[in-house]
């Protein structure tokens, strides 16, 4: 695999960070821990909204107010099973969730328009500028994982697809300690299969919540807003924000030293 150094790739990079409350290019990041490892989100590299666009397909002119109703619901039975310890895995929280929106927004879909809707999280693409990212960073040395909702199979389905699989170290799901994201446990997945404590790993969130999840468990955190979302006010800040995955290999080649 060709070297790529970390002087060259700032070279070629003009992004923009966002650092706290101050603005850095090519970065000037406060003096921290070196950076070793990267723990990702997966929707930092996987586009979801195809979901919403096959719904739309599938019920034009609903199928937004579906989605909306379905991923919130997605997310709140995620976090209702951690808290009320009755663990079930991502696929059948997502199903549930589908359950749900459909009778709460009214909308009748047969078992095989559900079963196509969910299967589109199996069919999920990489965002446009994910996989060189990646690359970049694997290039210069950095340890890649997941530390993912996702089961296994579907992080496995996805990545393989997008021929990225060979640069994750491992692939981290919830499944192996019964805890969703934000809950500590999942976030402590990436310290013990890194075995780095965890001022040496970068936490790459997609959510909001999530990157104030993983600030407050202790990792640093770089917040992929690829939606331009607010600031969650949940009292923690990320370390960096930044639109797209190239910004944050910037940040984490900065922080990872020569």
């Amino acid at each position: 695999m060709q070297t790529v150094t970390r002087r060259r790739l700032l070279m070629n990079s003009s992004a923009i960070l966002t650092v706290g409350n101050s603005t850095t290019t090519r970065g000037k990041p406060q003096a921290k821990a070196q950076i070793k490892g990267v723990a990702f989100d997966a929707f930092t590299i996987f586009d979801p909204r195809s979901i919403a666009m096959e719904a739309e397909q599938m019920i034009p002119g609903r199928g937004t107010e579906l989605t909306t109703a379905w991923r919130t619901r997605q997310f709140e039975y995620c976090w209702l099973r951690t808290l009320n310890r009755n663990y079930v895995d991502f696929w059948q929280v997502t199903s549930e969730a589908l359950a749900f929106a459909c009778e709460s927004t009214r909308i009748r879909l047969a078992p095989e328009a559900r079963m196509r809707l969910m299967n589109a999280h199996l069919r999920l693409q990489p965002w446009a500028d994910s996989v060189d990212a990646l690359i970049q960073m694997r290039r210069a040395g950095l340890r890649l994982a997941y530390v993912s909702n996702f089961t296994h199979r579907m992080m496995a389905t996805i990545s393989d697809a997008a021929g990225v699989s060979r640069l994750f170290e491992r692939q981290l799901s919830t499944d192996a300690v019964r805890a969703f994201k934000p809950d500590p446990r999942a976030y402590a997945m990436a310290e013990d299969a890194f075995q780095l404590p965890r001022e040496n790993i970068l936490f790459a969130a997609f959510g909001g919540w999530d990157a104030a999840g993983a600030k407050s468990y202790g990792l640093e955190t770089f917040w992929v807003n690829r939606t331009d979302a607010p600031l969650e006010e949940l009292g923690v800040t990320p370390d960096a924000t930044g639109r797209s995955l190239a910004e944050l290999a910037q940040f984490a080649l900065l922080r990872s030293g020569d």
